[in-house]
């Protein structure tokens, strides 16, 4: 058998795996290892298994992976994003949908203090979708709103797919995070404009809030939304002023969680124990997929897989819209039963060398890669911000009436790529002003 052939069956076992449920990293790490055996032998396959994941894990940039993960708990479990939610509120209630409205824009304001789309959907779900349901608001609406809303965590800044992203692309990690920000809030107005349309047509979705909002209590509002501003400016204005890396933004944006969490007195030590934990177990997810994932893309290198697929991309002509069209269909078929890391990591070696030949901009791919995994994380039947939620509202409503919510946000979604496709300078206009 020769190596491509080898890397071939290596595909469709591990798809085969995958669908068997196990998990991402195991399947990645132990086929490649496997196909490193049968190519180079034991001893190759031993030499590989104990340099390749080292060298990676041992990689300074990843440092801030940890980092901005427990900088995100930590505000979640100090409670210092609970005045976005009212801000919004106070400003956005006026509008069809108000309290929707203010659910995507407090996801937004909260995607700048944390990676993690998962966490950003757990902090607005505990806050917002109580709220929307004792004001009458349709328990679809309301929970497929804050399901949708925190997949904006995985776009805005600092976005852990978008770091790992910019560590295997081998792109600045700086400008993939400005390039977020402009497809990260046309995210939340198409997902605001969707939400005012859906109450125009169906004002029963959403009642109208009785409750007078004098401007005095909207400029009020904003007095418990220092903790965030104030980490905000910290983070970003050094990383974007070049006083720190984005290595170090991540650690400074912890140190800076935890100081404002002590000054504020919402942060106890039941709650460190309980963000660290939590970032243990999340940064422990992501290096084993990231290393099953780095094995996986020395397999194909040394079988010659990656070269093959560019040579198909050249000779078939295929161009750069129907590579993108193919990855495109690629990870959304995906998304429906894995998690967004998982599907980044497995896609990137395969696809990556072809879009480097083609010459496509690896800044507005990794951004539409990203877009393409948030909406990974609301489609059926594993979109895990769906889950999140179930675990917030409980018995007060089912999986399948939150998948059913989700759906106009998902059309949302799929209008945002087209137009992140058709206008690259939604993504790569900030990016060039840095330039």
């Amino acid at each position: 058998m020769d190596d491509l052939t080898l890397s071939g069956g290596a595909l469709v076992l591990l798809i085969v795996l995958l669908l068997l449920r196990v998990p991402v990293g195991v399947a990645l790490g132990g086929i490649s290892f496997a196909g490193i055996w049968l190519m180079l032998g034991p001893r190759s396959a031993w030499g590989i298994l104990t340099a390749v994941p080292y060298d990676f894990v041992a990689h300074w940039t990843l440092s801030s992976v940890p980092m901005f993960l427990l900088m995100g708990y930590i505000c979640y479990h100090s409670q210092l994003t609970d005045g976005l939610f009212r801000v919004a509120r106070a400003w956005l209630s006026w509008m069809p949908g108000g309290l929707a409205v203010a659910s995507v824009g407090a996801a937004a304001g909260f995607s700048a203090v944390t990676g993690s789309s998962v966490a950003c959907a757990a902090a607005m779900g505990r806050i917002a979708i109580p709220e929307m349901l004792r004001r009458g608001y349709d328990k679809g609406l309301s929970a497929g709103t804050v399901a949708a809303a925190g997949t904006i965590g995985s776009m805005i800044p600092p976005s852990i797919l978008l770091l790992l992203y910019g560590i295997f692309a081998e792109v600045p990690i700086s400008k993939l995070f400005i390039a977020g920000i402009g497809p990260g809030l046309l995210t939340a107005v198409m997902y605001s404009i969707m939400i005012m349309g859906r109450v125009r047509l169906n004002p029963a979705l959403a009642p109208r809030d009785a409750e007078a909002v004098t401007w005095a209590d909207r400029f009020n509002s904003f007095r418990g939304t220092w903790p965030v501003i104030a980490l905000i400016i910290g983070v970003f204005g050094g990383l974007f002023g070049g006083v720190f890396t984005p290595t170090e933004a991540g650690g400074i944006g912890a140190f800076l969680a935890f100081i404002i969490g002590f000054a504020q007195r919402t942060l106890t030590i039941e709650k460190i124990k309980l963000a660290v934990m939590e970032t243990l177990v999340s940064t422990s997810s992501i290096f084993v997929i990231a290393v099953g994932a780095v094995l996986f893309t020395r397999f194909l290198a040394l079988s010659g897989m990656t070269d093959f697929i560019s040579e198909i991309v050249v000779e078939g002509q295929v161009s750069s819209t129907m590579l993108v069209i193919g990855t495109m269909a690629s990870m959304l078929f995906l998304g429906c039963f894995l998690d967004p890391i998982g599907i980044m990591l497995l896609t990137l070696p395969i696809f990556l060398p072809a879009i480097e030949h083609l010459g496509i901009d690896l800044i507005w791919y990794g951004i539409l890669m990203t877009k393409l995994l948030e909406i990974a994380l609301i489609t059926p039947p594993v979109g895990l911000n769906v889950f999140v939620i179930k675990g917030i509202v409980g018995d007060l409503m089912s999986t399948e009436a939150i998948f059913k919510g989700i759906l106009w946000f998902i059309v949302a979604d799929l209008i945002t790529v087209a137009l992140m496709i058709g206008f690259p300078e939604i993504s790569l206009y900030l990016p060039s002003l840095i330039d």
